[in-house]
């Protein structure tokens, strides 16, 4: 793995326990106090052993949890901007010791992992809210969601014994160190990633197409974890990125393979954290549009692109791409963005999501500058089918 870009901290963690040592512990876990995982909870567990989250090796512990809110890095001082933390009911963490072991499962009560107790320490909600996500608003999703926590935090290593099983997207579900196998067969050394939660328009294809004549392959990663009820559904946006992939992008420099992890909408920092992340599965570059990870008017256009300003950036360590909005411009007859187009914006052609839905569910395909005929036709018959 050496032609590869490092792991962030240096190390791939791996916290998936085998063999003797998982036996040992699914014994011992009969005698454990037990918590129940939700489904981002388990989302996070399960980045945490495959490598993803590297260098977390557990749920962060009372100092990492302020040092990420406090400067957007960890108390070892690595770049890190979202808490990635477990919680509990104050009647939970009641029950509880520090210096234990606790077992972790799922909401059917099978035995995931086993959380290696350090500390019980105070959420808060306040605070995570206005550093994390710039909002106390409750009508923020992320912020909802670190409203909706216990008010007691659990730090400790883990350790993971069972993967879940999902019936969705298997053959493109890769854990870091299979991605970067992936890209050293392929004699990928500058692999650019792509991070979604929406199908993918002629601009996400233009950015992407892009960053691909620099590097030498593309990962387009498509986040299929927890988002917003009204985020378009997993298996619909795959098929839009299955649909575009035969037609239009060369099968030998691209890889599709998905992201598990829930969604934030941190935007900013979120931005940052995708970077890290991706830098974990193997990729040198990760390409940062307008608004990224934002949600609503939370966020300015460009801040997602003006916060990595505030790294060194070898203490990131991949490299950013920034690209601004893109449109399909009349005069210079092709795709264009702000920064290459000198045309006033009435030639450009840019359709509003609110727009694009209500063409789409009236069974119209929105204009082939805007969308590939063939996706649409797809994100019409999921329309029409209540998706």
């Amino acid at each position: 793995m050496d032609t590869l870009i490092a792991p962030h901290g240096g190390v791939l963690i791996n916290r998936v326990v085998e063999g003797k040592a998982r036996l040992d512990l699914e014994k011992a876990s009969i005698n454990m106090n037990t918590l129940v995982l939700n489904e981002r909870e388990i989302s996070d567990l399960e980045m945490i052993a495959t490598g993803g989250f590297s260098p977390l090796a557990g749920f962060m512990c009372h100092d990492d949890y302020h040092s990420v809110m406090d400067t957007m890095t960890l108390t070892n001082g690595l770049p890190w901007t979202i808490p990635v933390t477990l919680s509990a009911t104050e009647a939970e963490a009641a029950e509880l010791r520090e210096g234990t072991d606790v077992a972790l499962n799922n909401e059917n009560g099978e035995l995931l992992a086993i959380l290696h107790l350090e500390q019980i320490f105070k959420h808060d909600p306040e605070k995570e809210a206005l550093r994390v996500y710039g909002t106390p608003d409750e009508a923020h999703p992320g912020v909802k969601n670190v409203y909706a926590m216990g008010s007691q935090l659990l730090g400790g290593k883990i350790s993971l014994l069972e993967r879940t099983e999902y019936d969705q997207f298997n053959e493109y579900r890769r854990d870091p160190i299979e991605t970067r196998q992936l890209f050293k067969k392929n004699g990928w050394r500058r692999v650019v990633g792509f991070q979604t939660r929406n199908p993918i328009h002629r601009a996400h294809e233009y950015i992407q197409k892009c960053a691909l004549e620099t590097v030498d392959g593309l990962m387009i990663h498509p986040l299929v974890g927890e988002t917003k009820s009204d985020d378009i559904p997993a298996d619909v946006r795959m098929n839009c990125y299955e649909t575009l992939m035969a037609k239009y992008y060369p099968a030998d420099r691209v890889v599709l393979s998905v992201y598990p992890a829930a969604m934030r909408y941190a935007g900013p920092r979120e931005a940052v954290f995708h970077a890290l992340i991706r830098k974990n599965y193997g990729c040198t570059h990760f390409i940062v549009g307008r608004d990224h990870a934002g949600v609503g008017g939370y966020y300015g256009t460009f801040d997602a692109h003006l916060i990595f300003n505030k790294f060194e950036p070898e203490a990131i360590g991949i490299a950013p791409m920034f690209f601004d909005y893109t449109f399909h411009c009349k005069s210079c007859g092709g795709m264009a963005s702000y920064k290459t187009c000198p045309h006033d914006s009435s030639e450009h052609i840019t359709l509003s999501g609110t727009k694009v839905r209500e063409m789409l569910r009236a069974g119209t395909c929105p204009p082939p500058e805007f969308s590939r005929p063939e996706v649409a036709e797809v994100l019409i018959k999921a329309m029409k089918s209540g998706a």
